[in-house]
């Protein structure tokens, strides 16, 4: 098994940003920031199999954040779960032992006789592949589709993933300005969710600094997706600001862009349930999608991931294949 990602490494959206800048006083300043997924849960039986087994190797730790004053509830009274120390680790360990290719942006899939070549834009990789599955955002795996399932490609091609852009940063902070609270969804404006990081389980804590992380609600993004990234972290910084009743003091802030934050909310006579309830898989091709953007069980994010995955890997394992090519772009 062969695993190709456009990325720099793994994770997809079980991401965390290390950054480094010059602070006042001369010195280097370094902080970690969990800038995607900002935790998951585990509804199902299968997924909550996997967390029992990922915290006995202490991989996955139990999280309950203490909610701000002013926030909203949790949507849901579930347990939450965080990756300890950094997210991508969840990934980097369940890929362990496995040839992988990042920087690898896959924009050509073709079938020959002796197998699936896999291009990305003049670099043509020299393997093939007795089976292909994409793990990718619809609108990057509809063109990949196209004339090899045009039905897939189809349905593919309509489903609407939500934006989302992301603030991050590292600011000073006075003990008056201190509180307890972790996470926060505002009730009004742009801002979906309010992390401070440092105070997640396993994360380093910075006296006299709050490590924010702020996540736009997908509205708001979707209107503001193309513009200039000084103006949105401009936007969101104040945005907090009004949001924690004080000015926030950055040592260092940046936003990041995220073109397929969110599956969709829900779906419309124009915005189909895919035709297949947790992947799909062509048996005689030798294909295969999986991915969050199916829905049918209900369950999204990292564990709708892990279930659509694991229904197509019971697919695979019925005929053995000799080798498998793999573009993933999350778990």
């Amino acid at each position: 098994m062969q695993v190709f990602d456009k990325a720099r490494g793994a994770g997809g959206r079980l991401a965390t940003r290390r950054f480094e800048w010059i602070q006042e006083n001369g010195s280097e300043g370094r902080a970690r920031l969990d800038h995607g997924a900002i935790g998951f849960a585990a509804r199902s039986a299968a997924f909550q199999h996997f967390v029992v087994e990922m915290q006995s190797q202490g991989l996955i730790t139990p999280w309950h954040p203490a909610l701000a004053p002013q926030s909203l509830p949790l949507e849901q009274d579930v347990p939450l779960y965080v990756v300890s120390p950094e997210m991508p680790l969840l990934c980097k360990h369940l890929l362990a032992g496995v040839q992988t290719h990042w920087s690898f942006a896959l924009d050509r899939l073709t079938r020959e006789d002796a197998g699936w070549r896999l291009q990305a834009g003049e670099q043509r990789h020299p393997d093939t592949f007795d089976a292909v599955v994409l793990a990718i955002p619809p609108a990057q795996a509809a063109p990949l589709l196209n004339g090899l399932r045009d039905d897939w490609a189809r349905f593919a091609s309509l489903i609407p993933m939500q934006p989302g852009w992301t603030l991050m940063g590292v600011a000073r902070e006075d003990e008056a300005q201190g509180s307890e609270w972790t996470l926060a969804r505002p009730e009004l404006g742009p801002l979906a969710w309010v992390i401070r990081n440092d105070r997640r389980p396993g994360r380093v804590a910075d006296p006299g600094h709050a490590h924010w992380v702020v996540h736009a609600r997908a509205g708001w993004s979707r209107l503001n997706l193309e513009q200039d990234a000084g103006w949105v972290k401009h936007q969101l910084c104040t945005a907090l600001e009004v949001f924690l009743g004080h000015e926030v003091r950055w040592a260092h802030a940046v936003v990041h862009r995220w073109r397929y934050a969110l599956p969709p909310l829900g779906r419309t006579p124009s915005h189909p349930l895919p035709p297949a309830p947790q992947h799909w898989w062509d048996q005689r091709l030798g294909l295969g999608v999986c991915g969050d953007l199916f829905t049918g069980t209900g369950i999204e994010g990292v564990e709708g991931a892990y279930l659509s995955a694991m229904a197509l890997v019971q697919d695979l394992q019925q005929p053995v294949t000799a080798d498998l090519a793999a573009s993933t772009d999350a778990l």
